[in-house]
């Protein structure tokens, strides 16, 4: 059975990234014959030529009337050899937010350069972004080489100028024309000097490891099943590792030890479990877990201060101080960071919650080292975090005095007395 490789694109606005997605589904054919016909009908009449491939990917009538990307478009298509679903995110600046969503889910970036401009600074941003959502195989897809005269000379340049920002990961640079097609689905005769293979039969060969056999195990639990007297099992979905019938397991925050009894799902029990299976987990001992706490095997972070990048995604500045609430695998509690940022910026942080959570360095696992924070108001996602370490915790006396001083904040800030009493209430309910 052919696996899955998830990718995304990467790279400034104009690069030709849904101009090669809409190549790639069109010569593998993954569209249909009617959508062929519609593209063509509106390719003539917006005098784009026989086709323009990008059409089968900006979807939205504003992308149409610009010629630009807004939104993130998931394709799905499939060779013999392997199964991909493919992101195309935009390239404008402000909706830098919209490919930081793309790259989440993906194991593997397309960064696409236009030959003629080089290295833009969306396109590092891009890198940058890709790079620190952990993604560390990237094809370097040097476009508009028509346009240039197929010269060896300029695409050696932005590749050494792109391989600064992609140390550490795996990269291969291919020089295309999206629009004619050389070096996308099989070597050109008018790069004689390029001798790799094309670039969908390279991604055909990445090897991305999605869920490593030596990862720990990590089962953040989503709800307790109690359908009768004599059962208590605990339901969720395996982020990372292995579990088996009798392996011994820790329930956190309490740091309690006990073993598994029995791995159930639909179809009955199994022996042995693992990432990113969704099952229900019954235990030896009646422990006091529920939604928001985590069974692991090993040792995880487990606290309220840690440093991490964050992608702003909202138009309202993040605010130093003020609470925001954040959602980390099952568990949601409120957090407040120590620097601003404006949208679609990122930056390094320190970030303080109010209760403990249990976590991992986002270089280690995505799932238990990534949160969301979302303004308590508008409920919008404004920002992804990845962790990258955990903080020295505050000594006790120096946490109660910083809480005080946000109660009375929040008091002094309130309208009326009755408005000060709800929100003080409020912040106490976070707080304990």
């Amino acid at each position: 059975m052919a696996d899955l490789l998830r990718i995304c694109t990467a790279g400034s606005v104009d690069d030709g990234k849904s101009t090669l997605i809409g190549r790639l589904l069109y010569d593998s054919r993954a569209v249909y014959d009617d959508q062929v016909s519609a593209v063509e009908d509106a390719s003539r009449h917006r005098g784009a030529g026989a086709i323009d491939f990008s059409l089968f990917t900006d979807g939205l009538r504003a992308e149409r009337e610009q010629g630009i990307t807004i939104d993130v478009a998931y394709r799905y298509f499939a060779t013999a050899r392997r199964k991909f679903i493919l992101a195309d995110t935009p390239g404008h600046d402000q909706y830098t937010r919209n490919m930081a969503t793309g790259a989440s889910t993906a194991d593997a970036a397309i960064v696409l350069i236009d030959a003629r401009l080089g290295v833009r600074s969306q396109s590092r941003r891009h890198a940058r972004i890709a790079r620190l959502l952990g993604i560390n195989e990237f094809v370097v897809a040097v476009n508009k080489m028509d346009l240039v005269g197929f010269e060896q000379e300029v695409f050696e340049r932005i590749v050494a100028e792109i391989s600064d920002l992609l140390a550490g990961a795996r990269a291969h640079a291919v020089p295309i024309s999206a629009l004619y097609g050389d070096n996308v689905m099989a070597p050109s005769p008018r790069t004689p000097w390029y001798d790799g293979p094309g670039l969908l039969p390279y991604l055909e060969t990445v090897d991305v490891a999605r869920h490593a056999a030596g990862a720990p195990f990590r089962y953040p639990i989503q709800l307790v099943l109690r359908p009768s007297d004599g059962f208590r099992g605990y339901a969720g979905r395996i982020l990372s590792g292995t579990v088996g019938v009798g392996d011994t397991v820790t329930a956190w925050p309490s740091g309690l030890s006990t073993r598994v009894a029995r791995i159930v799902t639909r179809d009955g029990d199994l022996p042995v479990a693992q990432a990113p299976l969704s099952v229900v987990l019954t235990l030896e001992d009646a422990l006091d877990a529920s939604r928001g706490d985590a069974l692991t095997i090993g040792t995880p972070n487990v606290g309220t201060r840690f440093e991490a990048h964050i992608v702003w995604m909202d138009e309202r500045p993040l605010e130093p101080g003020r609470r925001y609430r954040l959602k980390q695998t099952t568990r949601v509690v409120s957090a407040d960071v120590d620097r601003g940022l404006h949208l679609n910026e990122i930056g390094l942080v320190r970030v303080t919650t109010s209760r403990p959570i249990i976590y991992d360095a986002y270089a280690a696992d995505r799932g238990t080292g990534s949160f969301v924070l979302i303004d308590p108001d508008s409920h919008f996602t404004a920002g992804a975090g990845m962790i990258v370490r955990p903080l020295t915790e505050e000594p006790r006396a120096d946490r109660m005095r910083v809480a005080a001083e946000r109660l009375t904040a929040i008091a002094r800030g309130a309208a009326t007395d009755a408005d000060a009493f709800e929100a003080v209430g409020r912040a106490l309910e976070d707080l304990l």
